[in-house]
């Protein structure tokens, strides 16, 4: 007769086994998901708190941030975090730097902002390929220069409202075009660099 102690010993290691199996890479997967939700927030997060730090007019990270969010944030998310910090940040840069927290440039700021989280979703949710990148960049940068210098001109005293003081208004902000375009640049390479050597990491960690 088989010994009874040896058997329930078998059975109960066989059923370990077969539990691991069946709930092991099931796990994996749920903590690979969870990981891919919370590494695009917490870049973004921190992104949006480094414009507290010193830096060169319009050389920031929040149109970079909007971008990066647009493309890596799931729905709403996408939208209404950019807006959150935003909304939490300017008070702070008010108080650190002495600017004007909120003006009437505002909205065309959050809006500019917005669309940026639009061009992400639309260019950049599925691929993301380098070339990609840098030319939804460049199209945030361009299409908030123009529609934050629209609200520059419009209602203005110092430009003409006519087509020839839209243009006027336009050139004289060139310069900052060039800063914004670089610093969106810059912390878009950082972003989307960040997060794909942190998920490439992961995955490595995850299957070895």
């Amino acid at each position: 007769m088989e010994p009874r102690g040896e058997s329930a010993i078998g059975y109960t290691r066989n059923t370990l086994t077969a539990e691991q199996g069946r709930f092991g890479p099931h796990t994996k997967m749920e903590n690979m998901e969870q990981e891919n939700r919370i590494r695009p927030l917490a870049l973004i997060v921190v992104s949006a708190f480094a414009r507290l730090l010193p830096h060169p007019p319009n050389f920031t990270p929040v149109g970079a941030m909007s971008l990066f969010a647009g493309a890596k944030l799931p729905g709403w998310q996408a939208f209404l975090v950019p807006l959150l910090i935003m909304a939490v940040t300017d008070p702070l840069l008010s108080l650190i730097f002495g600017i004007p927290g909120y003006t009437r440039l505002s909205p065309f700021i959050y809006g500019g902002f917005m669309l940026n989280v639009l061009i992400g979703r639309t260019l950049l949710s599925r691929s993301s390929s380098p070339i990609r990148i840098g030319s939804a960049s460049f199209l945030c940068s361009l299409q908030f220069f123009l529609i934050t210098n629209f609200g520059v001109w419009l209602g203005s005293h110092f430009y003409a409202q006519t087509p020839a003081g839209l243009a006027a208004c336009l050139t004289a902000a060139l310069p900052f075009f060039g800063r914004t375009m670089a610093g969106d640049l810059f912390f878009t390479a950082v972003l989307f660099g960040l997060h794909h050597w942190l998920s490439r990491n992961s995955a490595q960690l995850q299957t070895a």
